[in-house]
């Protein structure tokens, strides 16, 4: 892993990743900065993360959601919003994904927080503006991941804790990239299929069994954009067929395999995020066709 402050080409845009050193549990982090005055107009979608944008742009950049919403400056993407746009010029941000049991502690409220991008003011009231003012201080990269590191460290620490049956079951969801069943889970922490229903959506937002089908939406998409051909792809991620894969990619991207599999947002994901490259770990599926 590069040191942090290292700068990666990609198309517009630099990227800067931390040193593994000092990371937080269920965070990961990466800055970006944008090179030419061009517009920045990019399309994401739902990671199995809850996201934080930090806009540290000279003007701000909008993020438009899929209801037509558009929100300025700093946000908080929440599991599953839906396709959203961010465009700006001259674009400067720290994005901060935070796995769903982080993000119940950093943010508190993440059953609100799904299927929305809100300001992180909403969020955070004033502690946002003085998060934004302590990173536009700093004078690094390597300043600025510390400081975001000791921002969230105080939330995590200061939280009540996740059920640790809850935290059990999302790690399980995680490892096994969305291939687990429900009941299966629920049997391995001692609880009912209800109560952990019930606990998991009230502590992380979403049911257990969506937050498998985005995991394994997450890995298939990051599959496609590794060059694999679809068939392929589906057969590796678990699904029953190339039309279910089509389906659920339509549903959590709008977009088809063909499409996903050239889109941007993940292009970089190799760079800033190289945990979730399936080009950096063995991946049992057919080579493309």
């Amino acid at each position: 892993m590069p040191s942090a402050g290292t700068l990666y080409d990609w198309a517009w845009v630099d990227v800067a990743v931390p040193r593994t050193r000092g990371r937080l549990p269920g965070v990961s982090m990466a800055g970006f900065r944008q090179r030419s005055p061009a517009l920045w107009d990019i399309t994401m979608v739902a990671y199995p993360f809850v996201t934080l944008f930090v806009d540290l742009s000279d003007t701000e950049t909008a993020i438009h959601d899929a209801h037509g919403r558009t929100r300025r400056g700093s946000v908080v993407a929440g599991l599953l919003p839906g396709d959203f746009r961010a465009a700006g010029r001259r674009v400067e941000c720290l994005q901060i994904r935070l796995e769903p049991v982080a993000a119940a502690a950093v943010f508190g409220a993440p059953a609100e927080l799904s299927g929305t991008v809100v300001p992180l003011h909403d969020v955070w009231g004033s502690d946002a503006g003085r998060a934004e003012d302590r990173l536009r201080a700093a004078t690094s990269w390597d300043e600025r991941f510390a400081v975001a590191r000791d921002i969230l460290g105080r939330r995590l620490h200061a939280a009540p804790p996740v059920d640790p049956e809850v935290v059990h079951v999302w790690r399980r969801t995680l490892a096994s990239r969305g291939r687990v069943r429900v009941d299966g889970l629920a049997g391995e922490v001692g609880w009912s299929r209800k109560r952990l229903w019930s606990r998991f959506r009230s502590q992380l937002g979403i049911t257990p069994k969506r937050a498998a089908q985005l995991v394994r939406f997450d890995h298939a998409a990051h599959l496609l954009a590794a060059g694999h051909g679809a068939a392929g792809v589906a057969a590796a991620s678990g699904y029953v067929d190339q039309s279910h894969l089509t389906r659920e990619v339509k549903a959590f991207a709008g977009l088809t395999p063909a499409a996903v599999a050239e889109a941007p947002w993940l292009a970089i994901d190799d760079v800033a995020w190289p945990a979730s490259s399936p080009a950096r770990r063995p991946v049992n599926v057919a080579a493309r066709t």
